[in-house]
Order: C-alpha cells, then structure tokens, then sequence
C-alpha cells in the first residue's frame, strides 16, 4: 500500500501533467492577428457587406482584432476558405455548412437568426423551400411543371437543391433525378437570381428559399404578387454562423458575445432590419442533424 508521501508525489506528478497537456493545448490553438470572415454569396453581396459593418465593428471590438471581408465567389469558396483555415468566421447555408464539416471537423455551428415575419418567411429561426411561378403564369400545379424548365440555386444550396432533389424529387417519385420530370434543370448561381429568372420569364418555376425571396422583394426588384407557390417543404433550420473550433477559447467565446449581444446594441438595428431579423439564436451542431440525413438519402440515392 502506498504511503502518503507516495500518494502526494503521484498526485502531484498527475497535476503537473495535466498542466503540461493544457498548456500544450492552448500553444495549439489558434491566435491569428486579424480575424477573416465570409458570408455565402447572394445577388448583392456587396450591399450585404454593408448591412453586416455593425457585426463586423462588434467582431472588431469584442476580440480586439481587426476584421477583414473575404468577398465569395460561390458557396464552396466560402467552404475552402474555412477549410484551409484562412476564414475564421462565416456565414453558410445548412447544408454548405454539412458538407463543409464533412471536410473539416474543426468547424463549429454556434449560432443563427431569428427571421422577423416577411412576405413569405415565417417568423422563428427557420425557413422553407418554395417552388414558384410567375403569378399570371399558366401553371396552376404540379402536374402543369411537367416538361418545363425548373432553376435551382446552387449544387450546395439547402432549399436551392438538397430540398428540391431529396424532398420534392421524392414526392413526385422521381428521387434526386428532377430531370426526369422537367425538360431542364439550370443553376442559376443563387436563390436571388433564381426569382428573378421566375419574374423575367428564363425559367418557368424555381425552387427558392423563403427568406432569401423576400430579400429580393424587400430591394423593389420583384413584389409578392409577381409569384405564386405551388410547393413547400417543411422548417428548414436558418443558415449557420461557423467559426473555425481550433481558435483559442478567449477568441471563440467573443466571437459568441458579438454575434449573441448584437440586439441589445442599439447602433445594431440597422442590421437586424437589412436582414428582416430580431437576433441571434445560440445553435448546435445536431441541429442540422436534418440535413445530414437528406444528404445520406442523396448518396444513396445516387450509389455513391
């Protein structure tokens, strides 16, 4: 039996290993001198740039750094960005954010908004996928689309592809093959551009996400009575704020201060309206669960 001496040395040896492993950790962690962050590309991007410099200048003051905009291309710049460690914070969809976590482990969900009640968005920190037509159009259903030419936002869109391939295709029993039941499917390059193709008569129907729709409504590029819905699916969990997990702790919990006090900042009302909010919602990463099941069903689907 170990005497009492023994038993401090041990327990002493056990403590100073344990500091060691935590120092370890901490010199492993992330401290860059100027935060990156990127959001997933819309049709005016750069107008959202500026709707977003009440968060950034949060970011600024809560971390002590400077904050730079990395300004997308596409949705999977904003995943290689983050991936290879040059974004620290971004904006994603939900499913650009699971297929971005597929690549890389260290990214972390730790945030979403509320939506305020829009033209066609619900209040609450959800969304769906609409399928609609020009109002005065001669689509009345579902079985009218057949043959027709349908837009889609995105490959890594949620409700701009996921929704439409996996729910939708499900529905009308084609799967994710939509090319089955239209004459052509075309990416638009994004949910703005989707409606707007709709109202411009390019596409007859598009699949497009509740809140990014009333964003175009909101700018006077379209109006509610230009568009009739036809399908929807269900609440879809609001696009995810992600930063990198392999920032130091200090850096992560600010980073969560700004985004989840933001509201209580007056300077900050300006943003919350630009994107028809109320406030940030603290999320986790099982709760995009959802997406990751559809994105299983879509592999499988395909044999991959």
């Amino acid at each position: 039996m170990k005497s009492l001496k023994q038993l401090s040395i041990a327990l002493l040896g056990a403590s100073v290993l344990s500091t060691i492993a935590a120092a370890v950790l901490a010199q492993d962690c992330k401290d860059p001198g100027q935060l990156v962050f990127s959001i997933i590309p819309t049709e005016e991007t750069t107008q959202e740039l500026d709707i977003y410099q009440p968060l950034l200048k949060a970011l600024k003051e809560k971390t002590g750094k400077s904050v730079e905009f990395f300004m997308p291309t596409s949705y999977a710049s904003v995943i290689e960005g983050m991936v290879n460690g040059w974004v620290h914070v971004g904006v994603h969809g939900p499913n650009s954010y699971v297929l971005a976590r597929e690549k890389d482990p260290t990214l972390e969900v730790f945030a979403t908004y509320t939506k305020a009640k829009g033209h066609f968005q619900e209040e609450g920190p959800g969304y769906r996928a609409v399928l609609v037509v020009k109002a005065d159009s001669k689509f009345e259903n579902l079985d009218s689309l057949k043959g027709t030419v349908t837009g889609l936002a995105d490959p890594a869109s949620t409700s701009g592809n996921l929704m439409p391939r996996m729910v939708f295709g499900d529905e009308i029993g084609t799967g994710p093959e939509l090319e089955k039941y239209f004459s052509k499917v075309v990416y638009t390059g994004g949910h703005d551009q989707s409606a707007l193709a709709v109202k411009e008569g390019r596409v007859d129907s598009a699949f497009v996400a509740t809140h990014r729709l009333d964003n175009v409504i909101d700018r006077g590029l379209a109006a509610e009575a230009d568009y009739r819905v036809l399908w929807q699916s269900g609440i879809i969990p609001q696009d995810p704020m992600v930063y990198r997990s392999d920032l130091c702790e200090p850096i992560k919990q600010a980073i969560r201060e700004a985004f989840l006090t933001l509201h209580e900042n007056p300077e900050a009302k300006s943003f919350f309206e630009g994107i028809n909010s109320t406030k940030f919602v603290a999320m986790q990463d099982s709760d995009y669960d959802i997406i990751r099941k559809l994105v299983a069903a879509e592999k499988a689907a395909e044999g991959q």
